[in-house]
């Protein structure tokens, strides 16, 4: 991948620059980071304006809606609107990283303008429902069961940690289609559906973190009638249209904020010049290798999305070693901002204790870190799977 910026590029860069400086003046205060209704309407206002200016899914395929642009254009995107601290995705997440991205790749023309369209807009929120209780890191393990009742399926479980859904439109579910007593192989009897959230027979109760926000949620699904037509994928064949998924979510979801890791890493370095802290030798070899860290990680992002672009916009299993060393080098990150911050690390009402806090669950949302060793150690390094 070249990353070296054309004339074209750097035209890309100045005239962003430009709009970011007229268009980020005139948004409204952010709301409280608890108050996930005004955080949606904050965000999905956000996006239309990216939308209206030509920069939402930038580096979508122009046959789903997007601008079709080149990977360096992408990240010029990313690193000019991090650079300008305006908003990321928010509440947009599932819609734009995940469900979005995957319904171009894998859906129906009629699917994709039913559902792409609302999402680069910002019309429609999606959410998550993939894990279940007894289904986390083992995803293949979900009981919740779809039947097949005309033209429609009928879908009783539960899901939990599912992002955003007191605030969605629609849900990216998987669900257990096959024939109890069927002889198949737990993996190849998945189905994903797309469902609406205001169909009757869904409960959505809050789960609060230990930050105080609720931007996951138990969903209890009794005999929900979902649209077979709203089927991405064939029956049964859900399992590798997840694959889809979690390409995106571990490739390329996170690549804002690495951006953002490395602006934060310049706050520590400035403040720990302020308090006195910069004079322990150690805390300066640790910011100077986290800084090494996040400049190779950098590097391995632009690769993973160069990577993407010639799979097809389908990113590969690159993702996973980026999704493994960054889960744990934010962990990192946080822990030497608390030994900069002091007392205030616990402060509830900074901005860094929150991250910190958030930190915690990298290595577990989007794949835990043991999955995460087990892809790279089978599919990229070639090595038995364990027994």
């Amino acid at each position: 991948m070249d990353l070296t910026c054309t004339e074209e590029e750097e035209a890309f860069r100045a005239r962003l620059r430009a709009w970011l400086g007229v268009a980020l003046p005139k948004l409204p205060p952010r709301p409280d980071p608890l108050d996930w209704p005004a955080r949606r309407a904050y965000d999905t206002a956000w996006q239309r304006m990216l939308y209206d200016a030509g920069y939402a899914g930038l580096h979508w395929p122009e046959a789903a809606g997007g601008r079709g642009a080149t990977p360096t254009q992408h990240l010029i995107y990313l690193e000019e609107t991090e650079k300008a601290g305006a908003p990321y995705v928010g509440a947009n997440f599932v819609g734009l990283l995940h469900a979005g991205p995957t319904i171009a790749a894998e859906g129906t023309p009629a699917q994709r303008a039913r559902w792409l369209p609302p999402v680069l807009r910002g019309d429609e929120i999606w959410c998550q429902g993939f894990s279940e209780p007894d289904a986390g890191s083992d995803l293949a393990a979900l009981r919740t069961r779809a039947v097949r009742d005309g033209d429609d399926y009928v879908v009783t479980g539960s899901k939990i940690w599912t992002s955003h859904a007191e605030v969605a439109d629609w849900c990216e579910l998987l669900v257990r289609t096959a024939r109890i007593g069927e002889d198949v192989p737990k993996h190849r009897g998945i189905t994903w559906l797309a469902m609406p959230m205001d169909a009757p027979g869904i409960t959505v109760r809050p789960l609060r973190t230990l930050a105080g926000s609720a931007e996951f949620a138990e969903m209890f699904l009794d005999e929900v009638r979902v649209p077979a037509a709203n089927r991405v994928g064939a029956e049964n064949d859900g399992w590798r249209v997840t694959m889809v998924t979690l390409s995106f979510e571990r490739g390329t979801a996170f690549v804002g904020e690495v951006v953002a890791c490395r602006r934060t890493l310049a706050e520590l370095a400035a403040a720990a010049r302020r308090n006195g802290s910069w004079d322990d030798s150690a805390l300066r070899r640790q910011l100077g290798r986290l800084n090494a860290e996040f400049t190779a990680l950098w590097r391995l992002t632009q690769w993973n999305v160069g990577a993407s672009q010639r799979g097809g916009g389908v990113p590969g299993v690159g993702g996973s070693v980026f999704k493994l060393r960054y889960s744990h080098a934010r962990q990192e990150l946080y822990d030497t901002a608390a030994k900069v911050l002091g007392p205030d690390a616990f402060d509830l009402g900074h901005d860094w204790t929150l991250d910190r806090l958030s930190s915690l669950s990298y290595t577990i949302a989007a794949g835990t870190s043991q999955i995460q060793r087990n892809i790279v150690a089978e599919r990229i390094l070639g090595l038995p799977k364990g027994r």
